[in-house]
């Protein structure tokens, strides 16, 4: 029998017993959590097998919780604002003013999409370079009033159309993140699905990043590099595992601050467990960077920025003869 097909069976057995225990009344609460017990442990143990390959699928699931539905499930209120003030709003990117454990904030984020339509008309979560003007001007807006800034990453990457070329989508983004690391507020990013190249770094350079445990984060996607190394997109697996791409990898490169659990079943199945998890983490670090002095949290941004992948070369008398 597969492991899918006795997980399932647990879970068939889990509803059987709460049937009979409504139905007739049954004591059989001491039977079910057992079970639910048992099948905790067989998810928790499944989950240590998942490849980075399969993350990856997990992280491009379409019915993975979005950008919008994270906003009401963690804020009080979110008022979204429209526009770039130069060409238009992009549904890709959205952001606006919110409550977060009674402090107003200021959230953007990338939206994919529920349905086909909803998707297509997000652009399926790929920004134009109007999406990144939209997020200047509200990093912008929190930097002014002195709110703290909260970004949800969910991005393949930026929209590489001819459009986008033509309205200078690299420039834009360049300037997104230039703006990013100089406001002198606290800032946190979530990346709560795909954290796709620059389109991803344009709101994710902040002070804290946060990361949920089946989201990943890559300077190019697994097809994109191996189509450059392999000239073809078949070798995805591998590529994917060299990327070191996945929420472990990215904590233990000190790439982002913290992996956020998701529960054993993902977020895509139980959306609450999730989504508390990620409003706890997103307190805690809130709350630390709130207690810091504001004079300093660019500097440490920027520092923190150009240290990441930061090399030196070391003489044959510095190796450890005992690693030879």
């Amino acid at each position: 029998m597969s492991e899918d097909r006795s997980l399932e069976d647990l879970e068939e057995q889990i509803l059987s017993l709460k049937q009979l225990n409504e139905r007739n009344g049954l004591d059989l609460e001491q039977e079910i959590a057992q079970l639910q017990e048992k099948l905790s442990q067989a998810l928790e143990e499944k989950d240590k097998d998942v490849s980075d390959w399969e993350r990856v699928k997990l992280a491009r699931r379409p019915d993975r919780p979005t950008t919008r539905e994270y906003l009401e499930f963690m804020m009080d209120d979110f008022y979204e604002l429209h526009g770039d003030r130069v060409l238009g709003d992009d549904k890709a990117l959205i952001g606006g003013l919110a409550r977060f454990e009674g402090r107003t904030i200021v959230a953007i984020g990338q939206q994919k999409g529920g349905d086909a339509e909803e998707s297509k008309r997000c652009n399926f979560g790929m920004p134009r370079p109007e999406g990144y003007r939209k997020a200047k001007r509200l990093m912008g807006l929190a930097e002014q009033f002195d709110f703290p800034l909260v970004s949800f990453v969910d991005t393949p990457g930026a929209y590489p159309g001819k459009e986008s070329e033509q309205h200078n989508i690299g420039g834009t983004i360049a300037r997104c993140i230039a703006k990013m690391m100089t406001v002198e507020i606290p800032t946190v990013a979530l990346i709560v699905g795909e954290g796709g190249s620059g389109g991803a770094v344009a709101i994710a350079a902040a002070d804290r990043v946060l990361i949920m445990e089946n989201a990943i984060y890559s300077v190019i996607s697994p097809e994109g590099c191996s189509s450059i190394l392999w000239k073809s997109d078949e070798k995805a697996e591998e590529a994917a595992q060299a990327l070191k791409l996945t929420a472990p990898n990215v904590v233990e490169l000190g790439v982002a601050d913290e992996l956020v659990e998701e529960g054993p079943q993902g977020a895509h199945e139980d959306f609450e467990t999730a989504a508390s998890n990620l409003q706890g983490a997103l307190s805690r670090n809130l709350n630390d960077l709130l207690s810091e002095e504001r004079d300093n949290l660019a500097e440490k941004r920027r520092e923190r920025y150009l240290s990441l992948g930061r090399y030196r070369h070391i003489d044959r008398d510095e190796f450890n003869p005992a690693l030879e």
